[in-house]
């Protein structure tokens, strides 16, 4: 059965078709594998060698692949379900083979080795491109280019050439030496020019273009080795990262420059762990609301990262135990309150005392100062489950007061829903 290649088109006469992916689960206990039975066919649908999408799927699995062309066997290491693979398929098409202004998959890959970069020329409507090289499959690719038609074709000419060669040889051009159709021409006036960049432009805007060339090379160069690091060692670089901006006074300013780096480095789900660390101290309170913004660009609409800021919230807790643990329950109230954790992400944390970050003793004081807070925030839930069931016209609100602490209950008018729920971090 065959599908949209690009699987967002539900046109069903859209031209562009591939096989529907099919896997094959083969072996047991530490040796079971899948094997993508078809994967040469849905390459060919999607115009890449059938390495490229079974390594993709290695790297955002974090399994082990296998290749053996001869046989027509891809591999990708444990179980996985095709239904899987095809959605994971999906998101290497949009990667790597749609055209990112007119998304026809009509491209073709060109590798420049020594310049580590990757361009995406589309057939289709002639847009010109290049890569992001963050993804783990772009070294692979560099490593492994695709065979460009153009090298198929000179080595064809290269052939032609060494067998007419052969011929004058062994004198089969004889009687035909007038015949100037069997007479090579000079390599300088001979069909297509291999070197058609033989001249450059010498004003000043083509130099000061080529500068920008060759540092953003220089740049993807840089990105692609730093991502082959091991983590501590991507980690410390974003710690080192954030630090210099803080000593330079520009940290205030500089939160999508850090969320871009987190990104480049692969370490977002981390950032609010290095974060807590270097911009929180006693003043805590104070801190969320003031690096808010930068928080929430982590931190939204992503549990991980709630989780590890959790941890950085532990850590701030222990260098600043005297003055921070009674005020456990009000921090947590305000890092709920700036939107900077979700209700379920607290209450999973609150269920088990973990010594990941701080010791088991300290771990559990700070979940017993939190207990008010975590006992408010679950009587909140059923109170308002309870109130939607009797009344539709009135809403019941728990109010968490920290100067009494404790917990009083207020009926309020409800407020007209927003139409748009979506977060704008940026106007914040």
């Amino acid at each position: 059965m065959s599908v949209n290649v690009n699987r967002n088109v539900s046109d069903q006469f859209y031209r562009y078709k591939m096989p529907r992916l099919i896997a094959k689960v083969e072996g047991k206990g530490n040796g079971i594998k899948t094997v993508i039975v078809n994967m040469v066919d849905v390459a060919k649908a999607l115009n890449r060698p059938p390495t490229y999408p079974t390594k993709f799927f290695g790297c955002e699995l974090g399994a082990q692949t296998q290749f053996d062309a001869k046989n027509d066997r891809y591999i990708v290491n444990g179980s996985h379900e095709a239904n899987k693979l095809q959605d994971m398929l999906d998101i290497f098409i949009r990667k790597f083979v749609l055209c990112s202004e007119c998304d026809n998959p009509e491209t073709d890959l060109h590798v420049n080795a020594k310049k580590q970069t990757i361009g995406s020329a589309c057939k289709a409507c002639g847009h010109r491109g290049m890569l992001d090289l963050r993804h783990k499959l772009c070294t692979f690719i560099l490593k492994n280019p695709p065979e460009s038609e153009n090298s198929c074709v000179k080595e064809k000419k290269e052939k032609d050439k060494k067998n007419r060669k052969k011929d004058k040889e062994n004198g089969s051009g004889s009687g035909e030496a007038g015949n100037h159709n069997d007479i090579d021409a000079p390599d300088a006036v001979d069909g297509e020019d291999d070197d058609d960049d033989w001249a450059e432009e010498t004003t000043e805007e083509a130099q000061r273009r080529r500068m920008e060339e060759i540092s953003d090379h220089a740049k993807n160069l840089t990105l692609s080795e730093d991502l082959e690091k091991p983590l501590e060692e991507r980690v410390n670089m974003f710690y080192n990262f954030v630090k210099q901006k803080k000593e330079r006074g520009t940290i205030d300013s500089a939160d999508k420059d850090i969320l871009a780096e987190a990104e480049r480095l692969d370490v977002r789900a981390m950032g609010p762990l290095i974060l807590s660390e270097l911009l929180f101290d006693v003043n805590i309170r104070d801190q969320v609301k003031k690096y808010k913004r930068h928080f929430l660009r982590f931190c939204h609409n992503d549990k991980k990262a709630q989780k590890y800021l959790l941890g950085g919230f532990e850590c701030v807790v222990k260098l600043h135990q005297s003055q921070l643990l009674s005020r456990v329950p009000i921090i947590l109230k305000d890092l709920y309150d700036s939107d900077l954790l979700d209700e379920d992400v607290i209450l999973t944390w609150a269920e088990k005392v973990s010594k990941k970050y701080v010791s088991k003793e300290l771990a559990k004081e700070i979940h017993a100062k939190a207990a008010p807070f975590v006992k408010w925030l679950k009587e909140a839930e059923e109170e308002s489950e309870g109130s939607e069931e009797e009344e539709e016209d009135e809403n019941v609100e728990v109010v968490y007061s920290s100067s009494a602490r404790e917990l009083k209950v207020e009926t309020i008018k409800p407020e007209k829903a927003e139409e748009d729920d979506d977060l704008d971090i940026d106007a914040i």
